[in-house]
């Protein structure tokens, strides 16, 4: 693990909905420039604690902590200077222009006024060239493909500068072409741009490719966190998925490949 203050901590976390337990005592911190996916079954608990994580939602008992701080004791317009959070399915009007879209990233910068600075279009016109959307800012969001959609959003995402970018399964909806588009974007910003990402993920071996580090959660409990070596063996995808699997190395980037076993 990485030494140091975590920029983002859950400690202890416990949530329920309708009495039901979603998280039972959930910890992780995650550290300035690492790419981290969440992974489990559904109705784990994994979009509960991004969103807890993302402070969209209070834990009804354990910390949140962003910077070493209170997450909730921050202004909600610093927070959202700093952690950007894609939702699975975000929506906009049909008829709003990708340069549209992307600008109201700039937000959480501007004053009371709301008025655009220099700052602003600076901020804007690198968000869109680092998506790779600047050729569709005149397009209405309608006219996209699910692909540039979802470029579309992360772009407005930068166009925060943020320090974390928090992601609910963003590959969701994708054809598999889209879905490594989308995830070599994350990686690169990640590498080049020093972006800190977490994501809920479902496909394990593109978890395994991207993400350096994974997060298993099953039943609202991490059962396992390490690197993608460490926590897919074919043991623990057992226990948290209830599949039988044989886990190979990937010749060329040793990364493991899940395959589940036929019954």
């Amino acid at each position: 693990m990485i030494e140091g203050t975590p920029l983002l901590e859950v400690r202890d976390l416990r949530h329920a909905f309708g009495g039901t337990p979603v998280l039972r005592g959930v910890s992780i911190a995650l550290h300035a420039g690492e790419m981290t996916a969440i992974i489990g079954p559904n109705g784990s608990g994994k979009s509960t604690l991004l969103r807890i994580a993302g402070r969209l939602l209070k834990p009804q008992s354990g910390v949140a902590r962003f910077d070493g701080r209170d997450a909730w004791s921050i202004a909600p317009r610093e927070f959202a200077r700093r952690v950007a959070f894609l939702p699975q399915a975000p929506e906009a009007p049909a008829d709003l222009a990708v340069g549209e879209l992307v600008a109201r990233g700039r937000h959480p910068h501007r004053g009371l006024l709301g008025a655009s600075s220099a700052r602003d279009r600076e901020a804007i016109e690198r968000a869109l060239t680092l998506a790779g959307v600047e050729g569709l800012r005149h397009r209405t969001v309608a006219t996209l493909s699910g692909g540039e959609r979802q470029r579309a959003w992360v772009a407005l995402a930068l166009a925060q500068e943020p320090d974390v970018l928090l992601l609910d399964e963003p590959t969701t909806y994708l054809d598999i072409g889209h879905q490594v588009e989308l995830l070599s974007l994350l990686r690169r910003l990640n590498e080049e741009q020093g972006l800190t990402v977490l994501m809920v993920m479902h496909d394990l071996p593109q978890a395994a490719h991207y993400a350096r580090r994974l997060v298993a959660i099953r039943a609202g409990e991490v059962v396992a966190d390490g690197s993608p070596a460490e926590v897919l063996t074919e043991a623990q995808v057992e226990a948290v998925f209830g599949v039988a699997v044989r886990v190979y190395l990937d010749p060329e980037s040793g990364v493991p490949v899940v395959a589940p076993v036929g019954r």
